[in-house]
């Protein structure tokens, strides 16, 4: 069944990331980034559109294709990347030889610091890059005047210093530079300078925040304002300042990056494709398990298909564990730390967001399959004998051990059924005692549903711990029906699931649909008890309000209830009105009551 390209783009997770608009010949048309993909890509197919260009481009738009991202930075990079390769014919900006600015030291004696759009292997170190051309020059200001680098493009080698050939610059007279071009500064004193500086680019700001901190202080208690906000702006500077993407990094270079990701049958194969430092290429494989083939070995056929179709000559493969293959001229990395292990966990976070929008196109085109994966999940998690399609949930109510009562909330295909919901009066136990309530409740439902010839649930929850479990199932003891259903019991604290005769709790992954289920069963359970106990009590007290008038009786307390509902309903009734009721003389002997009960006070 194909799924309209309006409800695919409906589908798209709510992060950042870059889209890819493909037409009837497979060919991209658009590429774009947003900060929420599921929202922008949604807006072309749901707004009208003013200009002639943007209509055409939607009507061609036949299949989208995505990338997630970390941030909103990320996207604008790897957008620029992508536009750059594929020349979109619908991209306007982004299509130049320009690109983004990086900041550089350069490889040279007293190494400068400067940016420039350029990478140049010349063994200097890059840092970047970045999206704002602001940015840079504020911090390669910042960096300059705290750590007095020199601005200056001289050849500073020894033989040039010795022989004098360098006179200091206005920067030094000024105090933004110590002059080593007159061998007023030692090589090792500036090159400790530029370790600093190194160490501030590559993210290493926590000592030099620090430093700026403290010395704001110092400045402030000696009544140095001036100097005390120069401090602080430099401490914000510091921490407002991200030192690089994890979309790009200029060290690595012509690599493949490979990562999986499982789902029942089915394995999902992310591809990225890094060239001088930036992603230009994501692709997920889609492989369907026949047989019980191991993760090596679906890793190994998916890295040989994806580098056979898309002619990769990389010599470096970026992977999540040894293939256990041999590829001439290919290297495997399975990186701990560091940029390229953020470049694995990137690939993986497509796969599983792939992954998640081919389940929602499944479950959009079949919404049984939805219910049927439930199912079959609570019933992996939970260790059922079947799925659990028929659910019941009980949770006792009680205020001080006055007016007990008892909720049974029913959930069919993990769906509240209200209409099968159930309230219970607690008959047999006085005080509180929540241990007996929940046996009382158990055989009232469960007794009635054996005489009645019911289909019994397949789950039966209970709202407790071990105490509230073992009275359930001494229940079921009793009824003879412990092995026809299955019992669990959820507790409050840390959401422990507890199964008879386990005395280890069952904890399940707070990510899970089964446990959200389960809590959506238990909270529905104690509103629904809550509710019916909130009841109960305001019908008490307005009995208990009327029980006290000598001469009205129980049936015309009730006949009074079921017309005004409430006490202070009944007050603002007139004679006429009750008399109506009751009788003119009951009439008379309730206005009574109220008005002698007002002026007592």
């Amino acid at each position: 069944m194909s799924i309209p390209i309006r409800e695919i783009a409906s589908l798209l997770p709510e992060n950042p990331g870059v889209y890819q608009f493909f037409d009837a010949n497979d060919t991209i048309i658009y590429i774009g980034k947003a900060k929420n993909l599921r929202r922008r890509v949604l807006s072309y197919f749901t707004k009208t559109h003013d200009i002639a260009r943007v209509r055409v481009m939607v009507k061609r738009i036949v299949r989208i294709e995505h990338i997630v991202v970390d941030t909103e930075i990320d996207a604008l990079l790897l957008e620029n990347n992508l536009i750059k390769k594929y020349q979109p014919r619908y991209n306007v900006l982004l299509k130049d030889d320009k690109t983004f600015p990086w900041i550089c030291i350069k490889n040279e004696p007293f190494p400068r610091l400067f940016s420039t759009r350029n990478v140049v292997k010349d063994g200097s170190e890059y840092f970047g890059p970045f999206t704002s051309g602001w940015m840079v020059k504020t911090l390669i200001d910042f960096l300059r005047k705290t750590y007095y680098i020199r601005t200056c493009s001289l050849n500073l080698t020894p033989k040039n210093i010795s022989e004098g050939k360098f006179r200091v610059c206005l920067e030094y007279q000024i105090g933004n530079c110590k002059g080593p071009c007159e061998a007023l500064q030692s090589e090792d004193d500036y090159n400790n300078a530029i370790v600093q500086v190194r160490n501030v680019l590559k993210g290493n700001i926590k000592e030099a925040i620090t430093h700026f901190r403290d010395q704001m202080n110092v400045c402030a208690k000696m009544y140095k304002f001036e100097e005390a906000e120069e401090a602080k702006q430099k401490m914000l500077l510091l921490e407002n300042y991200q030192s690089k993407s994890t979309i790009v990094n200029a060290s690595i270079n012509n690599v493949d990056v490979f990562s999986l990701d499982l789902s029942e049958n089915i394995v999902y194969v992310n591809y990225l494709k890094v060239i001088h430092g930036s992603i230009i290429q994501s692709y997920t494989l889609e492989i369907r398990k026949r047989l019980n083939e191991s993760n090596v070995d679906i890793l190994q056929m998916a890295i040989i298909e994806i580098r056979d179709r898309f002619q990769s000559t990389s010599n470096e493969a970026i992977v999540p564990f040894d293939p256990e293959v041999d590829i001439e001229g290919l290297k495997f990395i399975v990186p701990q730390k560091g940029d390229k292990k953020k470049l694995l966990e990137l690939s993986l976070k497509n796969a599983k967001y792939y992954k998640l929008e081919r389940l929602k196109q499944s479950e959009k085109a079949n919404p049984a399959l939805r219910t049927e994966r439930l199912m079959s999940l609570m019933q992996r998690e939970l260790n059922l004998s079947k799925p659990p399609l028929h659910i019941e949930c009980f949770d006792n109510s009680n205020l001080q051990g006055t007016n007990a009562v008892a909720a049974c909330v029913v959930f069919k295909n993990g769906k509240p059924s209200k209409k099968e919901y159930r309230k219970f009066h607690i008959k047999t136990v006085e005080g509180i005692d929540d241990f007996a309530s929940m046996r009382e409740i158990i055989s009232r439902r469960y007794s009635r549903m054996l005489e009645e010839n019911a289909s019994l649930p397949d789950l039966i929850i209970v709202d407790g711990g071990k105490g509230q479990l073992s009275s359930a199932y001494e229940t079921l003891l009793s009824l003879k029906i412990e092995n026809r259903v299955s019992l669990i019991s959820i507790a409050k604290r840390l959401e422990e699931i507890f199964i008879p005769n386990d005395p280890i709790p069952l904890y399940i992954d707070k990510n899970s649909q089964t446990l959200k289920v389960i809590q959506h069963l238990r909270n529905e359970s104690h509103r629904f008890g809550i509710t019916f106990h909130r009841e109960v009590r305001s019908k008490e007290f307005v009995k208990s309000e009327l029980d006290s008038i000598k001469g009205i009786g129980p049936k015309t307390i009730e006949k009074l209830l079921l017309e005004f509902k409430t006490i202070d309903n009944l007050k603002i009734q007139s004679l006429d009105t009750i008399s109506a009721i009751v009788g003119a003389d009951k009439a008379q002997t309730v206005i009574e009551h109220f008005k002698l009960k007002d002026t007592s006070f």
